[in-house]
């Protein structure tokens, strides 16, 4: 087989089965429809089972201590038969949010393992380029191009200024009700935006008074 075959084949993306993203932090990016990556695989082996099929692998929660949220990712391995023969594993690795913070309190999804299914698809489809010109000309990282199922929501990047995660549950759970005093203390509203500094130091003392 041509090196480039089934790259060069599937590495377009009809008008039809793109959506503009509008508003938030991906706006101006590009989603992908989902049932297209399923119909190009199809185009390009055959049917799910016969010419292509993939395994779950491993389905996860991970929990985020300083936002309280959960987070399900899925890895998969898909197979192509190519020339006759079957592939090695195509591994691919999707998430989606299980329960998110929002305005009227938090959200579980019933659909997280689903869509972290389908987000690790896209995921090995991209290996193989299928979909390549949408993903080469908004950039390569996952957070850039996002699919339908892709969670919107994901934990910030840790801030080295501010408290750590860890630091930010051993100081609400050791403070309980007295944590207000602690932020007016402090001249903050939240705990998440307590100086690494004074977290750092509220933790020494707290391991001394356990230790002691």
């Amino acid at each position: 087989m041509e090196n480039m075959k089934i790259y060069d084949a599937g590495k377009s993306v009809p008008e039809e089965a793109q959506k503009t993203i509008k508003g938030g932090r991906l706006n101006g990016f590009t989603d992908i429809n989902p049932m297209w990556r399923i119909r190009k695989l199809t185009e390009l082996f055959g049917p799910c089972g016969i010419g292509w099929y993939y395994e779950i692998d491993r389905e996860w929660l991970e929990r985020y201590e300083g936002t309280g949220e959960v987070a399900a990712f899925v890895r998969i391995s898909l197979y192509i038969k190519a020339d006759g023969e079957w592939s090695k594993p195509i591994v691919g690795v999707g998430g989606s949010m299980f329960a998110a913070n929002e305005r009227n309190g938090v959200r579980v999804s019933d659909e997280a393992f689903k869509m972290a299914q389908t987000d690790a698809l896209s995921v090995a489809c991209k290996n193989i380029g299928i979909g390549a010109v949408v993903y080469w000309s908004e950039g390569e990282t996952k957070y850039s191009h996002m699919t339908d199922e892709t969670p919107r929501q994901m934990p910030p990047i840790q801030d080295p200024t501010k408290a750590t995660p860890e630091q930010v549950s051993a100081i609400r759970q050791s403070y309980g009700k007295r944590i207000g005093e602690l932020l007016e203390k402090n001249g903050i509203e939240r705990l998440e935006d307590l100086p690494r500094a004074k977290a750092d130091e509220i933790m020494n003392y707290l391991s001394q008074r356990r230790a002691s």
